[in-house]
C-alpha cells in the first residue's frame, strides 16, 4: 500500500529523462570481456527508470522518511538499548586524521590513531574491571564467541579437553547460545526462580566436571540484578569453569558497578549500545572482549601495546586464538565510542545509569495499572510487562505492537524473553525526556482502554503506516524484495 500521491519511482519513468550527468570518460576505453570473466559482464542495459534529478531526490527523501530511527522518534526497544548518538561522535571520526588514514599504512604514520585506540582500551579496563582488552571483535555476538574461543584455548592448555558444557540461563539473550554453538561447546540451561534471577539450587545441579563457562547478563534480560552474583561466581569457579558476561545490559550499571568485581573473567562489550556508537542498519559495530589475567595470553593478536618508542601491534603472542578481524577493529565505531566516553567523563557515566534506570521504573509503574506485571520489583534500565490481561479479551501483545506505530513510536521488544507470557520488554534509555515517556505513557494507556472498548481497532493496526498489516507468514516465507514489473491487461 502506498499514498496516492507518492507513485513508485518505476511508474514515473518517461524516455529520454535524464537524473545524473557524468564527467567525460578520461580514461581509454577497455572492453569488460577482457576484465570480466565470461557470463559476468552485462549484455544488456539494466531496466531503470529514466526519470530528472529531482524525480529522484523526492523518490529518496521519501523513502528516507518512512524510516524510524532515534533520530525520528522514541525506540524502546527492550535489551538493545536505543539511546542517541551525540552528533559531536560523528564530528570527531570525521577528522581526517581519522577517516583518511588507511590500515595498512605504516605504524609510525598512524601513531595519534593508536594512541586513541589504546586510550579506549584503557578506558574501558576501567570501567569493566578487567586486566586487558581487544579492540578487534566486529560485533557483539563476534565478541560472544571470541570470548568463549579464549575459554576453549584456556581449558585446552591446561588439558581439560572434557570441559564442553557452557550453561546459560532461559532468559539469556538468542546469540549466548548460539555463540556457545558456533564456539564448539554444548548449551545446558539453567532456570530462573520465582523472583525472575538464577535458580541457585538448579545452578548447583547443572554444574559439573565438564563445565565450561557460565554465560551470564547481569542486570538479566528481565532488567533484574542478579543479587546471587558473587555466590554464582564461587559456584563456577570453585567447579573449575569460567564466569562470561553479556556487556548488553552495562548500561544499568555503568560507573556503578563493574563485571570483574563481580567475579566475571572475561567480558564483550556492545559500542553501539552502551557508548553510543550507531545502532542497527546491518552495522558496523564494535564488540570489544575484555579478560582477567589468566585469559591474557589467548587474546587474538594482534594486541595494541604500548613501548618507550611509542605504540605498536605486538603479533608475538604463540597462545593467541589468532585474529578474528581482518586488520583492526572497526575503528570509525570505537572512535565514537571514545569521543563519548571522553566528553561525559566519570560523573557522566554515572548519571547515564541513575537517570536510565530512574527512567524505567518511572514508566514501569505508570504502566503497571494497565498490564500485567510479571516481578513487581524494582528494575534496572528495563522492565517487563504482559499483555495476558489485553489476550483474554482478544488483542495480541502484537496487535499492541502494531497500534504503537500508530501513535509514531518503534514498538518494544515483544515475545522476549521467552519466559514471559505475551512479553513486551521496554528499555527508555537515560536520553529520552519525561515529556517523551509521558506520551508513549499514554499511548499504551490509551490502547489498554481500546482493547476493552474497541478492540477491533487495535486487531487492525496500523492505520496510518504506509504498510498495513500484512500476511504474516506470506512475509516471512515469500517476501517481495524488489520491483516486479506489471505486464499490461489485454482487453
Amino acid at each position: 500500500m502506498r499514498s496516492e500521491n507518492q507513485p513508485l519511482i518505476f511508474e514515473m519513468s518517461r524516455e529520454g529523462r535524464i537524473g545524473y550527468s557524468l564527467p567525460e570518460l578520461d580514461v581509454p576505453e577497455t572492453n569488460t570481456d577482457e576484465l570480466l570473466p565470461e557470463g559476468f559482464a552485462r549484455k544488456e542495459a539494466p531496466e531503470l527508470p529514466e526519470v530528472s534529478e529531482l524525480d529522484i531526490m523526492r523518490h529518496y527523501t521519501a523513502l528516507s522518511k518512512r524510516n524510524h530511527g532515534v533520530d525520528s522518534g522514541f525506540y524502546p526497544l527492550g535489551s538493545c538499548t536505543m539511546k542517541y548518538n551525540p552528533k559531536v561522535n560523528e564530528a570527531v571520526a570525521r577528522f581526517a586524521g581519522f577517516a583518511h588514514i588507511h590500515p595498512l599504512q605504516d605504524e609510525s604514520t598512524v601513531q595519534g590513531a593508536m594512541e586513541m585506540m589504546y586510550d579506549l582500551q584503557e578506558h574501558l579496563i576501567e570501567i569493566t574491571g578487567m586486566d586487558e582488552v581487544t579492540l578487534q571483535p566486529a560485533a557483539g555476538a563476534h565478541g560472544e564467541w571470541t570470548g568463549l574461543m579464549m575459554i576453549r584455548a584456556f581449558h585446552e592448555a591446561n588439558g581439560d579437553f572434557n570441559r564442553t558444557k557452557v550453561i546459560v540461563p532461559d532468559s539469556a539473550h538468542g546469540t549466548n547460545p548460539a555463540s556457545a554453538t558456533v564456539a564448539g561447546f554444548e548449551t545446558v540451561t539453567v532456570k530462573s526462580n520465582e523472583n525472575g534471577l538464577v535458580d541457585l539450587d538448579d545452578l548447583k545441579r547443572v554444574v559439573d566436571e565438564n563445565t565450561a563457562a557460565l554465560m551470564l547478563t547481569n542486570p538479566n534480560t528481565l532488567g533484574l540484578f542478579e543479587e546471587d552474583i558473587l555466590e554464582m561466581a564461587s559456584i563456577i569457579h570453585n567447579a573449575g569453569g569460567k564466569l562470561y558476561y553479556d556487556g548488553a545490559n552495562l548500561n544499568a550499571v555503568l560507573a556503578k558497578a563493574r563485571p570483574g568485581d563481580m567475579g566475571f573473567d572475561v567480558v564483550h562489550l556492545n559500542l553501539h549500545k552502551t557508548f553510543t556508537g550507531p545502532h542497527g542498519g546491518g552495522g558496523p559495530g564494535s564488540g570489544p572482549v575484555g579478560v582477567k589475567k589468566d585469559l591474557i595470553p589467548y587474546l587474538p593478536k594482534p594486541l595494541l601495546v604500548k613501548t618507550e618508542e611509542g605504540f605498536t601491534f605486538d603479533y608475538n603472542r604463540p597462545d593467541s586464538i589468532g585474529r578474528v578481524k581482518p586488520y583492526y577493529g572497526n575503528f570509525g565505531i570505537n572512535v565514537r565510542a571514545y569521543t563519548y566516553i571522553r566528553t561525559m567523563g566519570p560523573d557522566g557515566l554515572k548519571a547515564v545509569s541513575e537517570n536510565a534506570v530512574i527512567n524505567a521504573n518511572y514508566m514501569m509503574r505508570r504502566l503497571a495499572e494497565y498490564f500485567d506485571l510479571p516481578y513487581d520489583r524494582h528494575c534496572k534500565h528495563e522492565f517487563v510487562i504482559s499483555g495476558k490481561r489485553q489476550k483474554k479479551l482478544g488483542v495480541r501483545t502484537l496487535d499492541i505492537a502494531k497500534r504503537l506505530l500508530d501513535f509514531g513510536f518503534h514498538p518494544p521488544t515483544i515475545y522476549f524473553p521467552i519466559n514471559v507470557e505475551e512479553c513486551m520488554m521496554i528499555e527508555p534509555t537515560e536520553t529520552e525526556s519525561k515529556e517523551t515517556l509521558d506520551s508513549f505513557i499514554e499511548a499504551m494507556i490509551q490502547i489498554a482502554k481500546e482493547a476493552e472498548e474497541n478492540p477491533e481497532i487495535v486487531q487492525e493496526a496500523p492505520h496510518t503506516t504506509v504498510i498495513s498489516r500484512l500476511d504474516e507468514t506470506q512475509a516471512a516465507r515469500k517476501p517481495v524484495l524488489r520491483y516486479m514489473k506489471k505486464e499490461p491487461v489485454e482487453v
